[in-house]
């Protein structure tokens, strides 16, 4: 029915005070599983470098009683770099809207500072897993994680590896291959490879989509049954998730990444780390600027960053690549 004619409504009041809420509500993650895993360190320069040495194979070794001795010449080490990568966000805020009172300080300066910064922190965390190679110059790039790999990698057909270049001193983007499913055999295959190689993987960094994938594993008839009970109450639960893999050469924590679901180059790589060897190194933390000039009647600030991935030896990273890593067919 229709309200009596002449009856005040809200649509014709005047004065009926806003009822906007002072809570914002932020919903976009923020973790960096990868980042957060490995760690920093201090960079000195725009390229830091480092060195790897790997032992000799095992072989047969026999000698003759009273023999003279001979001496096998050594080895050099390796020596390998990467270069900074400059990290950037920006704002302006006018000076009113710093001094009203807007709901949840939303607009404000400070609070668009904390936001800029967070961002950066998500950046960090997508050059690491973007397939770039490395530049020098002024317009420096960090290597990611997929230019680096070489020994522990499995690709789909037509893939290539990249690599560091020890006469140029920059690394490689890796070739795609044809996509296809994650399945068991391949992380085992790539577990097997570091296990021979020496690395200690500890977790796997996956898209949200194969994660899912992965918890198929569980109906797979070669993977021990686990069952429990899940009393929530009144309710019972159908429980579908396991977050490690005990596979035949070690046991690693499958991590989903928000970050690998924002774009099919990121998402179709499953990265297996032993966190020993990678960090981050920074050359500038991130900070603000404090050097940007007040101009007009607005407040101006620059969020920056600079640094770059170092992997201490590629053997301790493995690329299960070329990946169905947002839907069954992307």
């Amino acid at each position: 029915m229709t309200a009596i004619t002449n009856t005040f409504v809200t649509s014709s009041a005047k004065g009926n005070r806003e009822t906007l809420s002072d809570v914002v509500s932020r919903i976009t993650p923020e973790d960096t599983p990868i980042l957060t895993a490995i760690g920093t360190e201090k960079a000195k320069g725009v390229h830091p470098e480092w060195e790897t040495i790997d032992l000799n194979a095992p072989a047969s070794n026999v000698q003759a009683e009273g023999d003279e001795y001979a001496f096998s010449a050594s080895t050099p080490a390796v020596r390998m770099g990467n270069y900074t990568q400059i990290l950037r966000k920006t704002g302006i805020v006018s000076a009113t809207q710093d001094a009203v009172d807007n709901a949840g300080r939303a607009e404000q300066l400070k609070y668009q500072k904390l936001m800029r910064g967070r961002e950066l922190k998500k950046d960090v965390e997508f050059a690491i897993v973007s397939n770039v190679a490395s530049v020098g110059g002024t317009s420096r790039v960090s290597g990611g994680l997929p230019s680096w790999a070489v020994t522990n990698v499995s690709r789909g057909a037509t893939g290539a590896n990249g690599g560091y270049s020890s006469g140029t001193g920059l690394t490689v983007a890796a070739t795609d291959g044809t996509q296809r499913a994650f399945t068991q055999a391949l992380l085992d295959g790539v577990m097997q490879s570091g296990f021979n190689s020496g690395a200690n993987f500890k977790s796997v960094s996956v898209s949200p989509y194969v994660k899912s994938v992965f918890v198929t594993f569980m109906s797979n008839s070669n993977v021990a049954n686990f069952r429990y009970s899940v009393d929530s109450g009144k309710d019972n639960s159908i429980v579908s998730n396991a977050d490690y893999y005990e596979g035949p050469f070690g046991r690693v924590k499958i991590m989903p990444n928000r970050v690998q679901a924002t774009s099919a180059g990121v998402a179709k790589n499953a990265f297996l780390l032993d966190p020993e060897m990678l960090s981050w190194m920074w050359l500038r933390n991130i900070q603000t600027d404090p050097r940007v000039a007040k101009t007009g009647d607005a407040e101006k600030f620059v969020i920056i960053g600079e640094g770059c991935l170092k992997v201490k030896n590629e053997k301790g990273i493995g690329v299960i690549a070329d990946l169905f890593g947002l839907t069954a067919s992307t």
